[in-house]
C-alpha cells in the first residue's frame, strides 16, 4: 500500500499537559496524540506538529502531520483517533496532503488569542482559560500600543532567554485588543496574527500590553522596548492559561 501524508487539525485543553512537544518524564500533547495514532495505525508512525505550545497553553487549530500506509480511509481518521484520545484532546479534521509537505516550513500565518478576565471577582469556572487581572484595564490604550507590533520587526525583546533560534525577526500582520462585557463579566482579548512566533513571544507581548492597560506605561513605550532588543526591557510574562492557538494557515 502506498504511503500517504495526512494533515491533522487538533484541538486541546492544555491544562493537564507539559506543552506540545514530547519530553522525557512529562505527559505532553504530542506524546498523547502519537500513542493514539500508533494504536490505530502502527507502532512506527510519528506525529510532527506545526507549533510547540507551552505547558498550560490551549489550541483550537494545532496542525499535525503523519505519514501512513494504512487502509483506514482518511475521512474516518478524525473520529477513530478521537475515540482513542482523552476527553481534553480531539482530532477535528484529517486531510490528505502531497508528499513532501512541510508542516512547519510552509506555514504562512498563525493566530493566537489571549484572554484576560478583568474584574474584582475570581472567575472560578474559567480559571484555566484566562488571566485574572483585577484593576480596570484601559483597553483603548492597550490597542493603541499594540499597533507598534504590526509589521516586520525584530522581536528579540519579546523572546524568552531560552529561545535559541538565530533570528528574531518576524512579521506581525495584526495585533488587536478588544473587550466584551457579558452581564458582570468583562473580557479582554489580545489577538496576534503573524508568520511565526518566538518562544514566549505572545505571552511577553500581552504582559507588556497589560503594563500599558494598568497605566504603568504610556502606549509609546512599546516602540522603545522593541528598539531595545533586550528581554529585560519588556514587561512580565503573562501566564500560559490565557493563551490559545486559534489556527495555522498554509498557501
Amino acid at each position: 500500500m502506498a504511503l500517504r501524508n495526512v494533515k491533522l487539525t487538533i484541538t486541546y485543553d492544555g491544562s493537564a499537559y507539559h506543552g506540545w512537544q514530547i519530553q522525557p518524564g512529562f505527559t505532553t500533547i504530542q506524546q498523547t496524540v502519537q500513542e493514539a495514532v500508533r494504536s490505530l495505525l502502527g507502532p512506527n508512525v510519528r506525529v510532527c506538529g506545526a507549533s510547540r505550545t507551552d505547558a498550560g497553553v490551549h489550541a483550537v487549530g494545532q496542525v499535525g502531520l503523519i505519514q501512513i500506509d494504512s487502509p483506514v480511509p482518511t475521512e474516518n481518521l478524525a473520529r477513530a483517533l478521537t475515540d482513542r484520545l482523552p476527553e481534553d484532546i480531539a482530532v477535528v479534521a484529517a486531510e490528505d496532503v502531497r508528499m513532501g509537505f512541510d508542516v512547519i516550513g510552509e506555514v504562512t500565518r498563525k493566530l493566537y488569542r489571549y484572554t484576560i478576565y478583568n474584574g474584582p471577582m475570581r472567575p472560578v469556572l474559567h480559571r484555566n482559560y484566562c488571566w485574572h487581572v483585577t484593576p480596570n484595564l484601559d483597553v483603548g490604550a492597550m490597542d493603541a500600543a499594540a499597533q507598534a507590533f504590526v509589521g516586520k520587526k525584530d522581536f528579540k525583546s519579546f523572546a524568552s532567554s531560552a529561545d535559541s533560534r538565530p533570528h528574531s525577526v518576524r512579521t506581525v500582520f495584526r495585533c488587536n485588543v478588544t473587550e466584551k462585557t457579558e452581564e458582570d463579566n468583562h473580557w479582554v482579548y489580545v489577538e496576534v496574527e503573524g508568520d511565526g512566533f518566538l518562544y514566549n513571544m505572545v505571552r511577553n507581548i500581552v504582559g507588556s500590553l497589560a503594563e500599558v492597560g494598568l497605566g504603568r506605561w504610556p502606549p509609546e513605550k512599546i516602540a522603545q522596548v522593541l528598539a531595545a532588543q533586550d528581554r529585560r526591557a519588556a514587561g512580565p510574562i503573562a501566564p500560559p492559561n490565557g493563551l490559545c492557538l486559534m489556527w495555522i494557515r498554509y498557501d
